[in-house]
């Protein structure tokens, strides 16, 4: 086998690739990596924060977010690649480690539901996408593909540096499941109450390229999906 690299140990690496030399010498762990090995590897992150338990169509934008991001796992599992996933919500961030095989995606489905259940029962607290993002970039290595489902108002201004430093030596693409109501709103006015403050308000369609421009200078891929489909 031909030496490829060696680079900085990623959570979810095989401790068994360890470089004794690498490491000893920076005071961090690093990992020999071989022509041989595969460089597919997929990262799911999941979006489970209170924007996104709500829905108007058939099932949650949170449902329909991890549905999708399940369906990309369960498609890299048939093609060989290597797994992880990261789920947020208002509790917090929690992790799958790399691995490969019908197993791991299995492991992955639980704790997307797991965390889903959790999330519906929680308050309302205001956790960041940073916290994933920062974690993200321990978990995938350099070349590998990283899918982050989210809302539209999923990523906040102060979450783009984490964003961009992730985006940096990888493939990220945003998947968005639009809800009907933001893909296609009605054209007649709607009553909005907030506490004692009461009025009509004429919703318009989810701006996608705006977002996509946003994305943009990060090297972030926008894919938006306005359908119940599936």
């Amino acid at each position: 086998m031909d030496l490829r690299e060696i680079r900085t140990f990623a959570e979810g690496d095989d401790a068994r690739r360890i470089d004794p030399s690498a490491t000893a010498r920076t005071g961090i762990a690093h990992i020999r990596t071989f022509h041989e090995d595969r460089d597919d590897t997929l990262l799911l992150i999941v979006d489970f924060r209170p924007p996104m338990l709500w829905g108007t169509g058939a099932s949650l934008r949170s449902v329909r977010a991890a549905r999708l991001a399940a369906r990309r796992g369960w498609k890299a599992v048939l093609r060989g690649a290597s797994l992880a996933a990261i789920s947020v919500n208002a509790e917090g961030v929690a992790a799958v480690p790399l691995a490969g095989g019908v197993p791991q995606m299995v492991r992955i489905s639980h704790m997307l539901a797991s965390r889903h259940d959790q999330a519906l029962g929680a308050g309302g607290g205001a956790a960041s996408l940073e916290e994933a993002l920062t974690r993200a970039a321990r978990l995938s290595p350099p070349g590998g593909d990283v899918v982050i489902a989210t809302g539209p108002d999923g990523l906040a201004p102060e979450d783009e540096p984490a964003l961009a430093r992730l985006a940096r030596r990888r493939q990220v693409r945003v998947l968005l499941p639009l809800d009907t109501i933001e893909a296609a709103p009605p054209e007649g006015a709607l009553p909005i109450q907030a506490g004692a403050l009461a009025c009509l308000a004429r919703l318009r369609p989810f701006d996608r390229a705006a977002l996509a421009q946003r994305l943009r200078p990060l090297n972030v891929s926008l894919e938006v999906v306005d359908h119940d489909a599936g």
